[in-house]
């Protein structure tokens, strides 16, 4: 799978998809640090990948409406995470990625949980 890490998902991110075999380009390396949503979601849409973040904005799907994309995922962690949330959580998204697609859809994370947005549901 091609995946766009956002710039706070960090290096271990990095390391654990690309040692699960997906082709990851992140945002520092492409010096789009200060790139708005739109323009990253464009850039993601332009190269063929699905975008993973921590940002919650990318969670709704009125302002960024899945079928557009080639996926979203966004990692929802505690409160006050720990480094090893963030990597259950990428755990879990390899998990998903390995059983179903990702493609035009929105993936809400957590650890052990992905929920995935469908047009019409309520509450997501």
């Amino acid at each position: 799978m091609r995946l766009k890490l956002d710039e706070n998902l960090g290096q271990r991110g990095v390391e654990l998809l690309r040692r699960a075999g997906h082709d990851v380009a992140t945002v520092p390396e492409q010096a789009m640090c200060s790139a708005g949503d739109r323009q990253l979601l464009s850039v993601c849409r332009e190269e063929s990948r699905c975008l993973v973040t921590l940002d919650l904005d990318f969670a709704n799907p009125l302002v960024f409406p899945p079928a557009e994309f080639r996926g979203i995922a966004v990692l929802r962690l505690s409160p006050k995470p720990s480094p090893n949330d963030l990597v259950d959580a990428l755990r879990t998204l390899l998990a998903g990625l390995g059983q179903s697609q990702v493609d035009r859809k929105l993936w809400v994370v957590q650890r052990g949980r992905i929920r995935e947005y469908h047009p019409g549901q309520r509450g997501e």
